[in-house]
């Protein structure tokens, strides 16, 4: 049994912003939470002390490719010359070196906020497509780096069967992620077993999009697969997926998966980018999470997300980082508003629930962004995050000495930090009651960044 208490000044609570908070932990969970309390024999947090949040959708890998895509090879750039690029990549890393860019990069979504990750695995094989002697070694590898880095994971084996709606024939650059359903899930299996000694991990269903499946696969995998797991899928990223969704269906991919599979709040719809106003009302009445990536999205030229109107139907949604060109949450909190704002060439969309009618001085955009991220990421990884009694003690503290915290009433404090700040100012960062970010700093991080910077140089010279 491992008991800790904590005492913050200022604490962001699911009810908001209060004052003198003691936080009793009990076996990495909070057991109760007392405002306009006594320090007494508690731990002082020395700032502002905000819940941390899940990262909805991350491919590790591709860490390792941040920014190196920023060459104009084709006037007509876009997701799918770039996903060229990233086949090239891939077919260079090895287990060894997956986890070696995991480990620096769940290091980094510590020191960015994040306290669990929702990893889009779907490299399963070598680079020819042979297994490795362990099936899902990748997986290994990755539940390794999260263990290091001391974050939580919720580890999203992929199906990958193949190259196009319609069962297409994998193309030679998609070897390595290419599996049968029953092989699917013969490592879906393996991985439940990998993380169930691991109270931080958990493993979901996943696919990679509707084009990668077929619809009897989807069939086979939810008829046989756990009925409790979070559901992952890519899904209306881009304009040619939908127009070649439609060509093979008659249908758009959401309009598809609500008609043909049917929707509830176990899945995770990734991206979504692309949505008409039947299917935003679909989404919203059937209450799946949408998993925005907005700086991958802005990095990939995807389009721009119906937040405005999807927000006015109570819709959910939560951020990843994805290709990981960013790791802030301010920053993809920021990216989110402002495209709205650059769309509809006004000022604070994003701010609440009286969105519906006309907004008030109370309906700060950001407390509203952090507020409904935090909600989505945990429906989406299956995790309960928030300072709140019953949940995981995760939690983060800013920098009290930075000016904007330093001269901030509290319920100034979320904009300031989202709207003005580009530093990071996440000083501390505790998961499940432990410390592991110290003054900016995680104990493993040197090691970690010289074996990441020998990565880079021999994959990239």
């Amino acid at each position: 049994m491992t008991s800790q208490v904590y005492f913050a000044e200022q604490a962001f609570l699911t009810s908001g912003w209060a004052k003198n908070v003691r936080i009793e932990v009990l076996n990495g969970v909070i057991q109760a939470i007392t405002q306009d309390a006594e320090a007494k024999d508690a731990t002082r947090l020395t700032g502002p002390t905000l819940p941390t949040m899940a990262n909805l959708h991350s491919h590790a890998f591709q860490r390792a490719m941040a920014g190196m895509a920023e060459v104009c090879l084709n006037p007509n750039d876009s997701f799918w010359s770039w996903r060229d690029l990233m086949y090239k990549m891939v077919q260079k890393l090895s287990p060894e070196d997956v986890g070696i860019i995991a480990t620096q990069l769940y290091i980094d979504m510590l020191k960015a906020g994040y306290s669990q990750v929702a990893e889009f695995n779907y490299l399963h094989h070598q680079h020819n497509g042979q297994a490795y002697g362990q099936k899902a070694e990748m997986a290994q590898h990755l539940i390794q780096s999260a263990n290091t880095a001391g974050i939580g994971l919720t580890l999203l084996p992929v199906l990958y069967s193949h190259s196009g709606f319609g069962g297409q024939p994998a193309s030679e650059g998609q070897a390595r992620f290419i599996n049968t359903t029953d092989q699917y899930l013969s490592i879906h299996q393996q991985c439940q077993t990998m993380v169930s000694e691991h109270n931080l991990h958990q493993v979901g269903l996943c696919f990679h999009s509707l084009r990668a499946v077929t619809p009897s696969q989807i069939y086979q995998v939810l008829e046989e697969g756990p009925k409790q797991m979070p559901i992952h899928i890519h899904i209306a990223e881009q304009q040619k997926e939908v127009k070649d969704c439609l060509d093979w269906s008659g249908q758009r991919p959401v309009q598809w998966l609500a008609n043909e599979i049917g929707l509830d709040e176990r899945w995770c719809l990734v991206h979504a980018t692309h949505l008409t106003t039947d299917e935003i009302l679909s989404i919203t009445q059937q209450r799946p999470v949408v998993g925005l990536c907005p700086t991958t999205e802005a990095n990939l030229g995807d389009g721009i997300f119906p937040a405005v109107e999807f927000t006015r139907e109570s819709g959910r949604w939560g951020i990843g980082s994805d290709s990981h060109v960013s790791l802030s949450v301010a920053e993809e909190l920021r990216t989110l508003e402002y495209s709205q704002r650059l769309r509809d060439q006004q000022r604070n969309r994003l701010y609440g629930d009286s969105q519906k009618d006309s907004c008030s001085q109370q309906n700060r955009v950001g407390d509203f962004l952090f507020q409904q991220a935090l909600l989505g990421g945990n429906q989406a990884s299956k995790v309960k995050l928030g300072l709140a009694v019953g949940h995981r003690a995760d939690f983060m503290v800013l920098d009290h000495k930075h000016s904007f915290i330093a001269a901030s009433h509290h319920e100034d404090i979320i904009n300031r930090w989202i709207f003005a700040c580009n530093e990071n100012l996440i000083q501390h960062v505790y998961v499940a009651g432990k410390q592991v970010i110290n003054d900016f700093r995680h104990a493993q991080e040197d090691q970690a960044s010289r074996d990441f910077t020998a990565l880079l140089k021999r994959l990239f010279n």
